[in-house]
């Protein structure tokens, strides 16, 4: 069993816990388990089948959760999950997808209704019977019912990092089996860098493609066969059911293929359009001239937007937004890459929420070839994630300068991510933060606000002369929780007028800002962050997903602050702008 699939058991169960109305401190330490069973670079079950090696030896593992781990690895379950599941439905943990639900509500829901599904809740929202329940009323029913009706429309989608992990997995898999592949290639919108994936496509060239097929629909996880032909199988993938579609091409019209899959369908019909109009036709086969059939293109995706008299367009642009034409006008950006970035801004320790020590951290970093990170561990008013207040986050920064002075081989800032509070006031005073090198400003609070209040709150936190950053911006968590309303754009403009970053935060269940207000974003003049909010060294790799979402805001390496030097960026955060 994959050390993925163990911690979601324990966090549904931690999830069960919370409804039941358990010990929140057990609880919690259900949540940290998962979250570090999940973090583990090695395999549990590996660790368990060790004569010399203990479960409790990881950290954030104890005997009763070693315990727990033992028993889903013997048989996929263990007692605490089951009495709960007799207690509760399993579609229970469905309800906390909607928005405005927590554990509280749904346990009360079901003490008055029995209720556990999302069509149930629906119904008693529409009949008006949630409003007489304490502590609820008209305006939650109506928060519940469009939250149901987003939470429908994203129901079948999945994580980018997931479909990445999905696709790694197959192609080591069909590598490992199959000699004779030329190439495994992912394409539609996990080549796009879309925050979610519907489905996954791979494609496959080499003298041994079909044999791969073979393999493909053999393995181990695929719990469904779709279909299975000559050139092409589909199957369902693992506990969760992603549809993975794999093709076998022949070379010479692997171009066509990649371009076709890739997508998007807008940007494929704009394509076609400008076909028809040059005189040729594109498929998945190749392009060909219309008028007698003769192929003109299609081993390589860059000799048919050539013939059709285009720049190659990096497939994150690929959707339909202006591509075409600057790309027919030479005006194509040189987007930002991944080696470009040269530290990161935003990562978590003990300190508060995170999950190793700044020195472990910083480690991490400087083995990932940064040369600077800044450490954000949460202020005071996120108080179970430890938040740090004004005596420890000073005590913090002279930690820091000391660790600096001993040299650790990468330049440490010290920062804080302080929670905006509700009036836009930060979370810790003038004086603390004027000791800090880097203030972050979040908002993880009273996120339901009229868009009308929730602009005036960022904007009064844009006047903090402290503030540098403002992380995951829209507050979105994806598949999870919509972006909360606001004016972007006024909020955008002040930030740039007063040389505030704008972050794009490469946790994946964030991915914030998305494209299209990153570009809003840039045309007014804003500068901006990528950094991945990690609690974990793992999640240092996240980086790659934020650089993603950059390409796909049409991003330079120049508008993007932490593609300095070290020297560069210690003289941006000496002014303000």
């Amino acid at each position: 069993m994959e050390n993925r699939e163990i911690a979601r058991l324990i966090a549904e169960t931690a999830d069960l816990m919370e409804i039941a109305g358990e010990d929140p401190f057990r609880v919690r330490s259900y949540r940290n388990g998962a979250s570090a069973i999940e973090n583990l670079a090695e395999r549990v079950e590996d660790i368990a089948k060790d004569p010399n090696r203990k479960l409790t030896d990881i950290p954030g593992i104890g005997k009763g959760l070693a315990a727990v781990i033992e028993e889903i690895l013997a048989r996929g379950s263990f007692e605490r999950r089951d009495k709960l599941l007799e207690k509760y439905p399993p579609t229970a943990l469905e309800l906390l997808k909607i928005q405005g639900l927590g554990p509280k509500s749904i346990a009360l829901i079901w003490e008055h209704y029995r209720v556990s599904t999302i069509d149930g809740l629906e119904r008693l929202c529409q009949e008006q019977k949630l409003r007489v329940l304490p502590r609820m009323g008209a305006k939650l029913e109506e928060k519940i019912l469009r939250s149901i009706a987003q939470y429908r429309q994203r129901a079948g989608r999945f994580l980018l990092n997931f479909a990445d992990d999905v696709a790694g997995e197959l192609i080591g898999y069909l590598r490992s089996g199959v000699s004779g592949l030329d190439r495994i290639t992912p394409a539609g919108s996990l080549r796009r860098g879309k925050e979610t994936v519907g489905d996954l496509d791979l494609l496959v060239t080499g003298p041994e493609a079909e044999q791969a097929l073979e393999r493909f629909v053999a393995h181990p996880k695929v719990s469904e066969v779709l279909a299975r032909g000559p050139n092409k199988a589909s199957v369902r993938y693992g506990p969760e059911g992603l549809q993975v579609d794999m093709r076998a091409l022949a070379p010479e019209s692997y171009g066509a293929a990649l371009q076709y899959f890739t997508g998007s369908k807008e940007h494929n019909i704009a394509l076609r359009t400008r076909c028809v109009r040059m005189g040729y036709k594109l498929s998945e086969y190749g392009l060909f001239r219309a008028e007698d059939e003769r192929k003109v293109a299609g081993e390589t995706e860059e000799e048919i937007y050539e013939k059709l008299g285009l720049a190659w367009i990096p497939p994150e642009l690929r959707e339909n937004q202006g591509e075409i034409e600057a790309a027919e006008e030479g005006r194509l950006p040189q987007l930002i890459d991944f080696d470009d970035i040269r530290g990161d801004l935003h990562m978590h320790t003990v300190e508060s929420d995170g999950r190793v020590t700044l020195e472990e951290m910083a480690q991490a970093a400087r083995a990932m070839g940064y040369e600077y990170i800044a450490i954000t561990d949460h202020s005071k008013a996120l108080a179970m994630a430890n938040g740090l207040d004004e005596k420890r986050a000073v005590a913090f920064a002279r930690r820091v300068r000391e660790l600096n002075r001993d040299g650790l081989g990468i330049r440490i800032f010290s920062g804080i991510e302080c929670d905006i509070r509700r009036d836009g006031s930060m979370d810790l005073a003038d004086d603390a933060l004027a000791e800090l090198d880097l203030v972050i400003g979040s908002v993880h609070s009273y996120m339901n606000l009229e868009a009308a209040e929730m602009t005036d709150r960022l904007l009064k936190a844009l006047e903090c002369p402290y503030l540098r950053i403002l992380a995951h911006p829209t507050g979105r968590v994806l598949l999870h929780r919509e972006a909360y309303p606001f004016d972007f754009e006024r909020v955008a403009e002040e930030a740039a007028r007063r040389g505030v970053w704008l972050e794009i935060n490469a946790s994946p269940e964030r991915l914030d800002l998305h494209a299209t207000l990153l570009r809003v974003a840039r045309a007014r003049g804003c500068r901006f962050t990528i950094s991945t909010d990690a609690h974990h060294p793992k999640h240092l790799a996240n980086m790659r997903y934020g650089v993603l979402m950059a390409r796909r805001g049409w991003l330079r390496a120049e508008d993007v602050v932490n593609t300095r030097s070290r020297v560069e960026f210690e003289s941006l955060l000496a002014r303000r702008k």
